[in-house]
């Protein structure tokens, strides 16, 4: 809650040189009855009229600050409005084939890649980041965005089934999925425009070569680093036959000389992860890169709220004078 006359709550200080003079006063007070001797009412109990004596008082203190708060306009805000904050832009381009499925990291390849990517994400609030997607054809799983609560649900919605039924074809289009990254970020005004590259195989389809999109990213001021994500060998790859999930050993076949180029040209670096702790070690050396300031628009509209308090202001101050006039009430 915002306060859209917040000056107004410095009315709230009238209380306390309020309740002095209520007090001095309730002390200089003398009686208007004058007794011969009061020791006949030394026993009797105190009326309960006695007990809310300055209950009146109190609820007119409370006036006060209510009227304090109603006249500070208190606001819920929902506004569109620009803000500066420290990032970069950042493209996060990654294999989906379903060679992906591979088990040499835990609890497969492109598990362990969202894992460690979301980790990534949540460690840099202020980026604007986004997700583009390949195997034998590249799309744009999220533009890039500072709400990273959207971004992450859909990393946790990609998975190689996509490949798998056919939805899109299957195979490594590494330069497609280079290309479609830097689709998304070759208008962007940030200093640092950054693609993390992820794959664990070598070109074998699309129609835009990997070094040619590598020199795209170049022409655009794009940097470029590249994973290869696979441990050295062979590795445990699960296929489904009538007696359920079996295990072949597959070749990990990276193209570690082409990742290398593409870097090389875009200005990155080439990391290998044959492990999910090298993976994380990865991305935590990409962390360090460089931020800059970017304009972010955020939404956010402003509503005043100061019925509830006027409701009881008017609750209050009807009871204030319903015990003055009644119970309460004196005789001059």
């Amino acid at each position: 809650m915002i306060f859209a006359n917040s000056a107004c709550l410095l009315l709230i200080l009238l209380v306390i040189p309020l309740t002095v003079w209520y007090i001095l006063r309730g002390r200089k007070r003398k009686a208007t009855l004058s007794m011969p001797a009061t020791a006949a009412y030394a026993k009797m109990p105190a009326s309960w009229k006695s007990y809310l004596v300055h209950v009146p008082f109190i609820l007119e203190m409370l006036a006060i600050v209510l009227l304090s708060i109603i006249l500070a306009r208190p606001q819920t805000t929902d506004r569109w409005e620009n803000t500066e904050v420290e990032g970069i832009d950042i493209m996060m381009c990654m294999d989906v084939s379903t060679s992906m499925l591979a088990e040499d990291l835990k609890p497969n390849r492109l598990e362990a890649a969202k894992s460690v990517a979301a980790e990534f994400i949540n460690g840099r609030p202020n980026d604007n980041i986004g997700l583009s997607i390949f195997a034998g054809e590249a799309f744009t799983q999220c533009p890039m965005t500072v709400d990273h609560a959207v971004l992450i649900n859909m990393f946790q919605s990609v998975s190689s089934d996509i490949a798998a039924k056919g939805i899109i074809d299957d195979g490594t289009a590494i330069g497609m999925g280079l290309a479609n990254a830097i689709s998304r970020l070759k208008d962007s005004q940030a200093k640092s425009k950054v693609i993390i590259l992820l794959t664990d195989g070598s070109n074998n389809r699309g129609e835009i070569s990997p070094l040619t999109a590598a020199e795209m990213a170049r022409s655009f001021g794009i940097r470029v680093y590249t994973i290869g994500v696979g441990t050295n060998g062979t590795a445990p790859y699960p296929v489904q036959t009538n007696f359920g999930i079996q295990y072949m050993n597959m070749m990990v076949e990276i193209d570690e000389e082409m990742l290398r180029q593409i870097a090389q040209t875009a200005g990155g670096q080439y990391y290998r992860a044959t492990s999910n702790s090298k993976l994380k070690e990865v991305y935590e050396q990409i962390d360090q890169m460089e931020r800059t300031k970017l304009q972010v628009k955020e939404f956010s509209r402003n509503e005043e709220e100061y019925q509830p308090f006027a409701l009881v202001l008017l609750l209050v101050l009807l009871l204030a004078v319903l015990l003055k006039q009644t119970i309460l009430r004196t005789i001059p």
